[in-house]
């Protein structure tokens, strides 16, 4: 029986001894690109195929440039359009559906206070317009005039910080309305049929104002840059991790239609392109006049953009809208940004805004 224990336990070492000078077995490596790379936009598509407006990132679509990148990988680029805006992107977000995302800010703030994974690579679409218009007999002349007034708000998207601080500027709370929440369509349906005293949007009120069936009372054009909407392009951690050297080949699209639709030369066909999606180029046109395209269609998180992105954070928590605070700093990557600008020698091409909204040396 000793004995018998004996090789029993010398044979057990002899195995081990082997197992140990086995050549170690390669891991099965994640592929070195995606299939497909799945591309999110919180504005509805339009036309066929659909595009979107506003951004560098509608610019790329629109020419399709991320598609030709990809063409000779065999990768695939997929767009997919959301009505419900930033948090129908949150949605499918959260459900693994997308990679990147071009989105607002509060948005995004919201999910990742829940603890959505991403990561802002880019910024487009910043320093966006937003307007109040009313019914064209309405006695409301001002912001000052909507306590306990009905008033469209599409909340939960870029839009509804800043318009909480036109609001506080002018010494009221959204608390003292009677704020709805409804998005851009059926906004424009309730504010013609006067179902509601105002609406707070973007430019496509524009429309109701020629038409003779509103009257823009407040627009943040010429005011000051705290009261616009800030949007960027995001990708979520795992795919950033998994395709590293995928994430930098889109975000270097994206700079790349960044700087064509900075350039003035290409200022009428921008807002061309733009108008595809159902905005007349008039009202580009209008709501640019007098501003650079490099200010709006700027891909940098310069100091004005972060401090923005680190208000919305606080507002967002004060005002029950996210779960918690985080760290902005640690939130956006500007690694792949700044190889991209580095490697097309555009480290300087755009302009510098300071925290308080005023050009670098200015």
């Amino acid at each position: 029986m000793q004995s018998d224990r004996r090789d029993l336990l010398k044979h057990l070492a002899l195995g081990s001894a082997a197992l140990l000078t086995l050549p170690a077995l390669p891991l099965r490596a994640a592929p070195a690109r995606p299939d497909v790379i799945r591309i999110g936009v919180a504005q509805p598509g339009i036309g066929n195929p659909p595009v979107f407006s506003g951004s560098s990132a509608a610019v790329a679509n629109a020419k399709g440039w991320v598609e030709e990148e990809f063409k000779a990988d065999g990768i695939k680029v997929e767009w997919f359009f959301f009505k419900g805006a930033g948090p129908a992107v949150n949605e499918a977000l959260s459900n693994q559906q997308l990679d990147f995302a071009f989105q607002g800010d509060l948005p995004a703030i919201v999910a990742r206070a829940a603890g959505l994974k991403t990561k802002l690579v880019l910024a487009t679409g910043v320093r966006s317009n937003i307007y109040l218009a009313v019914p064209p007999d309405s006695p409301i002349q001002s912001v000052k005039d909507l306590r306990g007034k009905r008033v469209a708000i599409f909340k939960g998207t870029n839009a509804q910080l800043p318009i909480n601080r036109v609001l506080e500027a002018n010494g009221l709370q959204e608390r003292e309305l009677r704020s709805i929440n409804l998005d851009q369509a059926t906004t424009l349906a309730a504010l013609s049929t006067k179902d509601i005293d105002a609406a707070f949007g973007n430019i496509n009120l524009l429309r109701l104002r020629d038409k003779n069936a509103a009257r823009i009372v407040f627009t943040s054009k010429g005011a000051s840059p705290i009261f616009t909407t800030q949007s960027h392009v995001l990708v979520t951690e795992q795919f950033a991790q998994h395709y590293p050297d995928t994430t930098a080949r889109v975000v270097k699209v994206f700079v790349k239609a960044a700087k064509w639709a900075s350039d003035e030369v290409n200022r009428d066909e921008v807002l061309h392109l733009w108008a595809k999606a159902g905005t007349p180029y008039e009202h580009w046109r209008e709501d640019y006049d007098g501003q650079p395209l490099r200010v709006r269609i700027n891909p940098n998180f310069d100091p004005f953009l972060i401090a923005r992105y680190k208000d919305s954070v606080e507002q967002a928590y004060r005002f029950k809208l996210s779960r918690a605070r985080f760290d902005v700093d640690q939130w956006i990557d500007q690694s792949y940004l700044k190889a991209a600008l580095k490697d097309l020698k555009l480290e300087n091409f755009w302009p510098v805004f300071q925290p308080d909204g005023k050009i670098l040396g200015a």
